[in-house]
Protein backbone atom coordinates (compact mmCIF):
# COMPACT_ATOMS: atom_id res chain seq x y z
CA UNK A 1 0.00 0.00 0.00
CA UNK A 2 1.24 3.21 -0.75
CA UNK A 3 2.19 6.20 1.98
CA UNK A 4 1.16 8.90 0.55
CA UNK A 5 -1.49 10.59 0.22
CA UNK A 6 -2.07 11.18 -3.50
CA UNK A 7 -1.22 7.68 -4.01
CA UNK A 8 -3.93 6.23 -1.98
CA UNK A 9 -6.20 8.25 -3.51
CA UNK A 10 -6.13 7.37 -6.58
CA UNK A 11 -5.86 3.84 -6.17
CA UNK A 12 -9.37 4.83 -4.55
CA UNK A 13 -10.37 5.84 -7.85
CA UNK A 14 -8.75 3.65 -10.16
CA UNK A 15 -9.31 -0.03 -7.96
CA UNK A 16 -13.32 0.39 -8.04
CA UNK A 17 -12.97 1.07 -11.84
CA UNK A 18 -11.38 -1.22 -12.90
CA UNK A 19 -13.10 -3.35 -10.80
CA UNK A 20 -16.31 -2.41 -12.15
CA UNK A 21 -15.12 -2.74 -16.01
CA UNK A 22 -14.11 -5.94 -15.28
CA UNK A 23 -17.18 -7.22 -13.88
CA UNK A 24 -18.58 -5.46 -17.26
CA UNK A 25 -16.61 -6.58 -19.77
CA UNK A 26 -17.01 -10.39 -18.52
CA UNK A 27 -20.70 -10.03 -18.39
CA UNK A 28 -20.39 -7.99 -22.23
CA UNK A 29 -18.03 -11.55 -23.29
CA UNK A 30 -19.99 -14.23 -21.79
CA UNK A 31 -23.77 -12.88 -22.38
CA UNK A 32 -23.48 -10.53 -25.24
CA UNK A 33 -20.32 -11.45 -27.27
CA UNK A 34 -21.05 -15.40 -27.13
CA UNK A 35 -24.58 -15.19 -28.07
CA UNK A 36 -24.33 -12.86 -30.59
CA UNK A 37 -21.36 -15.31 -32.44
CA UNK A 38 -23.43 -18.08 -31.07
CA UNK A 39 -26.31 -16.72 -33.13
CA UNK A 40 -24.51 -15.64 -36.37
CA UNK A 41 -22.29 -19.38 -36.42
CA UNK A 42 -25.47 -20.88 -36.40
CA UNK A 43 -26.86 -19.05 -39.34
CA UNK A 44 -23.63 -19.66 -41.62
CA UNK A 45 -24.17 -23.32 -40.47
CA UNK A 46 -27.61 -23.59 -41.53
CA UNK A 47 -26.90 -22.00 -45.17
CA UNK A 48 -23.85 -24.67 -45.89
CA UNK A 49 -25.73 -27.50 -44.55
CA UNK A 50 -28.04 -25.68 -47.04
CA UNK A 51 -25.96 -25.81 -49.47
CA UNK A 52 -24.54 -29.55 -49.03
CA UNK A 53 -28.18 -30.25 -49.26
CA UNK A 54 -28.91 -29.16 -52.22
CA UNK A 55 -25.34 -30.86 -53.96
CA UNK A 56 -26.73 -33.78 -53.01
CA UNK A 57 -30.49 -33.23 -54.10
CA UNK A 58 -29.36 -32.46 -57.10
CA UNK A 59 -26.44 -34.43 -58.40
CA UNK A 60 -27.19 -34.04 -62.46
CA UNK A 61 -25.68 -30.69 -62.48
CA UNK A 62 -21.93 -31.16 -62.86
CA UNK A 63 -21.02 -27.64 -62.39
CA UNK A 64 -23.51 -27.00 -60.00
CA UNK A 65 -23.45 -23.89 -61.57
CA UNK A 66 -26.80 -23.08 -59.82
CA UNK A 67 -25.79 -24.03 -56.62
CA UNK A 68 -22.93 -21.49 -56.74
CA UNK A 69 -25.13 -18.77 -57.86
CA UNK A 70 -27.80 -19.21 -55.57
CA UNK A 71 -24.49 -19.47 -52.17
CA UNK A 72 -23.33 -16.39 -53.33
CA UNK A 73 -26.30 -14.15 -54.55
CA UNK A 74 -28.56 -15.05 -51.66
CA UNK A 75 -26.18 -16.18 -49.15
CA UNK A 76 -23.39 -14.23 -49.52
CA UNK A 77 -20.99 -17.41 -49.55
CA UNK A 78 -18.40 -18.08 -52.18
CA UNK A 79 -18.44 -22.20 -52.66
CA UNK A 80 -16.33 -24.70 -54.86
CA UNK A 81 -16.26 -28.30 -55.37
CA UNK A 82 -13.30 -29.40 -55.05
CA UNK A 83 -12.39 -33.00 -56.06
CA UNK A 84 -12.43 -35.78 -53.05
CA UNK A 85 -8.67 -35.32 -51.69
CA UNK A 86 -8.02 -35.65 -48.03
CA UNK A 87 -8.72 -32.52 -45.88
CA UNK A 88 -5.80 -30.84 -44.65
CA UNK A 89 -4.71 -31.46 -41.53
CA UNK A 90 -5.88 -29.60 -38.31
CA UNK A 91 -4.11 -26.94 -37.96
CA UNK A 92 -2.77 -25.13 -34.07
CA UNK A 93 -5.84 -24.03 -32.30
CA UNK A 94 -5.70 -20.58 -30.63
CA UNK A 95 -5.80 -20.37 -27.25
CA UNK A 96 -8.18 -18.31 -27.22
CA UNK A 97 -10.80 -18.26 -29.83
CA UNK A 98 -14.81 -18.16 -29.60
CA UNK A 99 -15.21 -18.26 -33.35
CA UNK A 100 -13.71 -21.64 -33.43
CA UNK A 101 -15.36 -23.15 -30.48
CA UNK A 102 -18.61 -21.99 -31.68
CA UNK A 103 -18.47 -22.72 -35.53
CA UNK A 104 -16.58 -26.11 -34.98
CA UNK A 105 -19.81 -26.99 -32.74
CA UNK A 106 -22.24 -25.99 -34.84
CA UNK A 107 -20.79 -27.82 -37.87
CA UNK A 108 -20.67 -30.79 -35.64
CA UNK A 109 -24.21 -30.46 -34.86
CA UNK A 110 -25.94 -29.55 -37.38
CA UNK A 111 -23.79 -31.19 -40.64
CA UNK A 112 -22.26 -33.75 -38.57
CA UNK A 113 -19.48 -34.64 -41.48
CA UNK A 114 -15.61 -34.73 -41.40
CA UNK A 115 -15.09 -30.72 -41.58
CA UNK A 116 -12.02 -28.20 -41.93
CA UNK A 117 -12.36 -24.89 -40.80
CA UNK A 118 -9.78 -21.85 -40.72
CA UNK A 119 -10.49 -19.01 -38.31
CA UNK A 120 -6.98 -17.76 -37.14
CA UNK A 121 -5.32 -14.93 -37.91
CA UNK A 122 -5.98 -11.04 -39.01
CA UNK A 123 -8.21 -12.05 -42.68
CA UNK A 124 -11.51 -11.21 -43.38
CA UNK A 125 -12.54 -14.44 -45.04
CA UNK A 126 -13.55 -17.83 -43.05
CA UNK A 127 -12.30 -21.05 -44.96
CA UNK A 128 -14.73 -23.91 -44.52
CA UNK A 129 -14.08 -27.45 -45.92
CA UNK A 130 -16.65 -29.95 -45.68
CA UNK A 131 -15.49 -33.47 -46.85
CA UNK A 132 -19.25 -34.99 -48.59
CA UNK A 133 -19.13 -38.73 -50.09
CA UNK A 134 -17.35 -38.15 -54.04
CA UNK A 135 -16.39 -34.33 -53.30
CA UNK A 136 -15.39 -31.52 -50.93
CA UNK A 137 -17.22 -28.38 -50.56
CA UNK A 138 -15.35 -25.46 -50.06
CA UNK A 139 -16.59 -22.44 -48.32
CA UNK A 140 -15.48 -18.86 -48.05
CA UNK A 141 -17.55 -16.76 -46.10
CA UNK A 142 -17.32 -13.25 -43.69
CA UNK A 143 -15.93 -13.06 -41.11
CA UNK A 144 -18.14 -11.00 -39.58
CA UNK A 145 -20.83 -13.19 -40.89
CA UNK A 146 -20.10 -15.82 -37.97
CA UNK A 147 -18.64 -13.48 -35.42
CA UNK A 148 -19.28 -10.40 -33.25
CA UNK A 149 -16.27 -8.21 -34.98
CA UNK A 150 -17.61 -4.96 -33.63
CA UNK A 151 -16.68 -5.85 -30.06
CA UNK A 152 -13.92 -3.96 -29.95
CA UNK A 153 -15.98 -0.61 -29.86
CA UNK A 154 -17.51 -1.52 -26.71
CA UNK A 155 -13.92 -1.98 -25.19
CA UNK A 156 -12.14 1.18 -26.79
CA UNK A 157 -14.91 2.84 -25.12
CA UNK A 158 -14.65 1.26 -21.91
CA UNK A 159 -10.73 2.09 -21.81
CA UNK A 160 -11.48 5.72 -23.67
CA UNK A 161 -13.98 6.91 -21.04
CA UNK A 162 -11.55 5.05 -18.73
CA UNK A 163 -8.71 7.66 -19.56
CA UNK A 164 -11.37 11.00 -19.56
CA UNK A 165 -12.03 9.70 -16.29
CA UNK A 166 -8.42 9.27 -15.13
CA UNK A 167 -7.66 12.77 -17.21
CA UNK A 168 -10.09 14.36 -15.07
CA UNK A 169 -9.73 12.75 -11.23
CA UNK A 170 -5.68 13.70 -11.27
CA UNK A 171 -5.86 17.00 -11.42
CA UNK A 172 -8.60 17.56 -9.06
CA UNK A 173 -7.15 14.92 -6.28
CA UNK A 174 -3.75 16.98 -7.13
CA UNK A 175 -5.57 20.36 -6.45
CA UNK A 176 -6.92 18.95 -3.22
CA UNK A 177 -4.23 17.04 -1.62
CA UNK A 178 -2.07 20.65 -2.51
CA UNK A 179 -3.38 22.08 0.94
CA UNK A 180 -2.76 19.05 2.91
CA UNK A 181 1.09 19.27 1.83
CA UNK A 182 1.23 23.03 2.32
CA UNK A 183 0.20 22.19 5.69
CA UNK A 184 2.38 19.19 6.48
CA UNK A 185 5.10 21.86 5.42
CA UNK A 186 4.36 24.93 7.58
CA UNK A 187 4.18 22.47 10.29
CA UNK A 188 7.38 20.98 9.71
CA UNK A 189 8.87 24.67 9.23
CA UNK A 190 7.36 25.47 12.46
CA UNK A 191 8.39 22.12 14.23
CA UNK A 192 12.10 23.23 13.17
CA UNK A 193 11.83 26.13 14.66
CA UNK A 194 11.63 28.23 11.15
CA UNK A 195 9.35 30.97 10.04
CA UNK A 196 6.32 29.69 8.46
CA UNK A 197 5.68 29.94 4.38
CA UNK A 198 4.52 33.18 3.55
CA UNK A 199 1.80 31.93 0.96
CA UNK A 200 0.66 29.92 3.50
CA UNK A 201 -3.11 30.04 4.29
CA UNK A 202 -5.86 28.19 4.99
CA UNK A 203 -7.78 26.32 1.92
CA UNK A 204 -8.78 23.41 0.14
CA UNK A 205 -11.99 21.05 1.45
CA UNK A 206 -13.78 22.24 4.91
CA UNK A 207 -11.98 19.88 6.79
CA UNK A 208 -8.30 20.89 5.51
CA UNK A 209 -9.03 24.86 6.20
CA UNK A 210 -10.14 24.00 9.77
CA UNK A 211 -7.31 22.19 10.19
CA UNK A 212 -4.82 25.01 8.62
CA UNK A 213 -6.84 27.10 11.13
CA UNK A 214 -6.59 25.15 14.22
CA UNK A 215 -2.89 24.94 13.13
CA UNK A 216 -2.36 29.22 12.91
CA UNK A 217 -4.20 29.49 16.37
CA UNK A 218 -2.41 27.12 17.99
CA UNK A 219 1.18 28.42 16.60
CA UNK A 220 0.14 31.83 17.79
CA UNK A 221 -0.52 30.70 21.12
CA UNK A 222 2.55 28.84 21.82
CA UNK A 223 4.64 32.19 20.13
CA UNK A 224 2.70 34.35 22.55
CA UNK A 225 3.73 31.98 25.41
CA UNK A 226 7.05 32.37 24.01
CA UNK A 227 6.82 35.94 23.87
CA UNK A 228 5.11 36.42 27.80
CA UNK A 229 8.07 33.64 28.65
CA UNK A 230 10.58 35.74 27.49
CA UNK A 231 9.47 38.84 28.44
CA UNK A 232 8.93 37.77 32.53
CA UNK A 233 12.63 35.78 32.44
CA UNK A 234 14.07 39.38 30.92
CA UNK A 235 12.42 41.31 33.44
CA UNK A 236 13.34 38.43 36.36
CA UNK A 237 17.32 38.89 34.90
CA UNK A 238 17.58 42.32 35.24
CA UNK A 239 15.95 42.60 38.90
CA UNK A 240 18.23 40.11 39.78
CA UNK A 241 21.33 41.57 38.02
CA UNK A 242 20.85 44.60 39.62
CA UNK A 243 20.85 42.81 43.40
CA UNK A 244 24.12 41.50 42.64
CA UNK A 245 24.96 44.83 41.35
CA UNK A 246 24.33 46.18 44.44
CA UNK A 247 26.07 43.50 46.47
CA UNK A 248 29.74 43.91 44.73
CA UNK A 249 29.49 47.85 44.97
CA UNK A 250 28.64 47.26 48.90
CA UNK A 251 31.42 45.11 49.34
CA UNK A 252 33.50 47.25 47.58
CA UNK A 253 32.79 50.38 49.93
CA UNK A 254 33.55 47.99 53.00
CA UNK A 255 36.61 49.62 54.19
CA UNK A 256 39.90 46.92 55.06
CA UNK A 257 37.99 43.41 54.38
CA UNK A 258 39.42 41.04 52.57
CA UNK A 259 36.15 40.53 50.05
CA UNK A 260 37.49 38.17 47.54
CA UNK A 261 35.52 35.37 48.30
CA UNK A 262 32.55 37.20 48.58
CA UNK A 263 33.37 38.52 45.26
CA UNK A 264 33.78 35.31 43.89
CA UNK A 265 30.62 33.93 45.07
CA UNK A 266 29.12 36.87 43.33
CA UNK A 267 30.64 36.02 40.41
CA UNK A 268 29.38 32.35 40.32
CA UNK A 269 25.80 33.54 41.04
CA UNK A 270 25.32 35.65 38.14
CA UNK A 271 27.42 33.36 36.11
CA UNK A 272 25.00 30.16 37.58
CA UNK A 273 22.05 32.87 36.62
CA UNK A 274 22.89 33.58 33.06
CA UNK A 275 23.04 29.72 32.88
CA UNK A 276 19.33 29.17 34.21
CA UNK A 277 17.52 31.86 32.00
CA UNK A 278 19.62 31.09 28.87
CA UNK A 279 17.96 27.54 29.20
CA UNK A 280 14.64 28.52 30.40
CA UNK A 281 14.30 31.09 27.71
CA UNK A 282 16.28 28.92 25.03
CA UNK A 283 16.83 30.28 21.46
CA UNK A 284 13.65 29.92 19.89
CA UNK A 285 12.95 33.44 19.05
CA UNK A 286 16.24 33.68 17.12
CA UNK A 287 15.78 33.60 13.34
CA UNK A 288 16.92 30.79 10.61
CA UNK A 289 20.00 31.86 8.84
CA UNK A 290 23.40 30.61 7.51
CA UNK A 291 26.74 29.19 9.56
CA UNK A 292 29.69 28.74 8.19
CA UNK A 293 31.04 25.59 9.46
CA UNK A 294 34.47 26.35 8.06
CA UNK A 295 34.61 29.73 9.59
CA UNK A 296 33.65 28.07 12.99
CA UNK A 297 36.31 25.26 13.16
CA UNK A 298 38.86 27.84 12.46
CA UNK A 299 37.73 29.17 15.42
CA UNK A 300 37.71 25.88 17.48
CA UNK A 301 41.06 25.28 16.64
CA UNK A 302 42.14 28.71 17.87
CA UNK A 303 40.52 27.37 21.09
CA UNK A 304 42.02 24.42 20.66
CA UNK A 305 45.23 26.08 20.88
CA UNK A 306 44.83 28.45 23.55
CA UNK A 307 43.86 25.31 25.78
CA UNK A 308 46.79 23.00 24.72
CA UNK A 309 44.35 20.17 23.20
CA UNK A 310 44.52 18.20 19.71
CA UNK A 311 42.10 18.80 17.29
CA UNK A 312 41.23 17.81 13.93
CA UNK A 313 38.08 18.46 11.54
CA UNK A 314 36.70 16.69 8.69
CA UNK A 315 34.09 18.49 6.55
CA UNK A 316 32.27 16.79 3.48
CA UNK A 317 29.45 18.65 1.50
CA UNK A 318 28.43 22.20 1.43
CA UNK A 319 30.52 24.39 4.33
CA UNK A 320 27.00 26.61 4.63
CA UNK A 321 24.39 25.12 6.71
CA UNK A 322 20.27 26.51 7.02
CA UNK A 323 20.39 26.80 11.03
CA UNK A 324 19.30 29.34 13.99
CA UNK A 325 23.43 30.30 14.15
CA UNK A 326 23.73 31.31 17.43
CA UNK A 327 21.65 28.73 18.51
CA UNK A 328 23.69 25.77 16.47
CA UNK A 329 26.86 27.42 17.31
CA UNK A 330 26.03 27.21 21.66
CA UNK A 331 25.17 23.59 20.65
CA UNK A 332 28.78 22.61 19.59
CA UNK A 333 30.71 24.52 21.72
CA UNK A 334 28.93 23.18 25.05
CA UNK A 335 29.52 19.93 23.26
CA UNK A 336 33.26 20.74 22.14
CA UNK A 337 33.56 22.93 25.77
CA UNK A 338 33.34 19.21 26.95
CA UNK A 339 35.72 17.92 24.69
CA UNK A 340 38.11 20.04 25.44
CA UNK A 341 37.77 19.96 29.32
CA UNK A 342 37.96 16.28 29.89
CA UNK A 343 39.94 15.29 26.86
CA UNK A 344 43.16 15.77 25.59
CA UNK A 345 42.44 14.86 21.57
CA UNK A 346 39.12 15.50 19.88
CA UNK A 347 37.53 14.68 16.51
CA UNK A 348 35.27 16.60 14.73
CA UNK A 349 33.70 15.08 11.54
CA UNK A 350 30.82 16.88 10.01
CA UNK A 351 28.75 15.61 7.39
CA UNK A 352 26.08 17.72 5.35
CA UNK A 353 24.41 15.93 2.44
CA UNK A 354 20.96 15.53 1.33
CA UNK A 355 19.25 18.16 3.32
CA UNK A 356 20.79 16.99 6.65
CA UNK A 357 23.98 17.73 8.58
CA UNK A 358 25.63 15.02 10.80
CA UNK A 359 28.44 16.51 13.25
CA UNK A 360 30.11 13.81 14.92
CA UNK A 361 32.23 14.42 17.95
CA UNK A 362 34.97 11.77 19.69
CA UNK A 363 37.24 12.04 22.12
CA UNK A 364 40.19 10.34 24.45
CA UNK A 365 38.44 11.47 28.10
CA UNK A 366 36.61 9.47 30.75
CA UNK A 367 33.42 8.93 28.88
CA UNK A 368 30.23 8.40 30.20
CA UNK A 369 28.74 5.10 31.28
CA UNK A 370 25.71 3.61 28.76
CA UNK A 371 23.24 3.36 31.14
CA UNK A 372 23.87 7.14 32.03
CA UNK A 373 23.43 8.84 28.93
CA UNK A 374 20.05 9.78 28.71
CA UNK A 375 19.88 10.92 32.18
CA UNK A 376 23.05 13.47 31.29
CA UNK A 377 20.23 15.21 29.23
CA UNK A 378 17.86 15.86 32.04
CA UNK A 379 18.29 19.46 33.56
CA UNK A 380 20.89 19.93 36.96
CA UNK A 381 21.31 16.59 36.37
CA UNK A 382 25.41 16.26 37.49
CA UNK A 383 27.62 13.08 37.40
CA UNK A 384 30.69 12.20 39.26
CA UNK A 385 33.16 13.19 35.94
CA UNK A 386 30.71 16.07 35.45
CA UNK A 387 30.74 15.54 31.52
CA UNK A 388 27.36 17.39 31.12
CA UNK A 389 28.55 21.16 32.98
CA UNK A 390 27.96 23.52 31.22
CA UNK A 391 30.33 27.14 31.63
CA UNK A 392 28.51 28.06 34.51
CA UNK A 393 28.57 24.63 36.02
CA UNK A 394 25.21 24.28 36.63
CA UNK A 395 24.61 20.60 35.14
CA UNK A 396 22.77 22.22 31.96
CA UNK A 397 25.72 21.79 29.20
CA UNK A 398 23.78 19.00 27.32
CA UNK A 399 20.39 19.57 28.33
CA UNK A 400 20.79 22.93 26.93
CA UNK A 401 22.37 21.46 23.37
CA UNK A 402 19.64 18.65 23.24
CA UNK A 403 16.65 21.29 23.37
CA UNK A 404 18.58 23.14 20.72
CA UNK A 405 19.31 20.35 18.49
CA UNK A 406 15.72 18.92 19.11
CA UNK A 407 14.16 23.04 18.38
CA UNK A 408 16.10 22.29 14.97
CA UNK A 409 14.16 19.14 14.27
CA UNK A 410 17.15 16.70 14.89
CA UNK A 411 18.27 15.04 18.35
CA UNK A 412 22.03 14.49 19.96
CA UNK A 413 22.80 10.59 20.84
CA UNK A 414 25.66 9.84 22.52
CA UNK A 415 28.04 6.46 21.89
CA UNK A 416 31.26 4.83 22.35
CA UNK A 417 34.47 6.60 20.98
CA UNK A 418 36.95 4.41 19.12
CA UNK A 419 39.60 7.17 20.73
CA UNK A 420 38.16 5.67 23.57
CA UNK A 421 36.40 7.94 25.18
CA UNK A 422 32.75 9.78 24.53
CA UNK A 423 31.16 10.11 20.73
CA UNK A 424 28.79 12.50 20.06
CA UNK A 425 26.57 12.92 17.42
CA UNK A 426 24.53 15.62 16.52
CA UNK A 427 21.81 14.89 13.36
CA UNK A 428 19.51 17.72 11.96
CA UNK A 429 17.74 18.91 8.82
CA UNK A 430 19.58 21.63 7.39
Amino acid sequence: MPKRLYARSLIIVIAPMILLQSVIAFMFMERHWQTVTLRLSQAVTRDIAAIVDMTESYPHDATYSNVVRIAQDRLALKIDILPPDPLPPPGPKPFFSILDQILSAEITRQINRPFWIDTVGDSNIVEIRIQLDDKVLRVFARRSQAYASNTHIFLLWMVGTSLVLLMIAIPFLRNQIRPIMSLAEAAESFGKGRSMPRDFRPRGAEEVRRAGVAFIQMRERIERQIEQRTAMLTGVSHDLRTILTRFKLQLALLPGKDTSALNQDIDDMQSMLEGYLAFARGEASEETGRLDLTAYFDKLADEARLRGRSLQTWLAGRADVHVRPNAFARLLDNLVGNAFRYAERTEIRAVHMQGWLTVTIDDNGPGIAHEEREEVFKPFVRLDEARNLDSSGTGLGLAIARDIARSHGGDIALEDSPLGGLRAVVRVPA
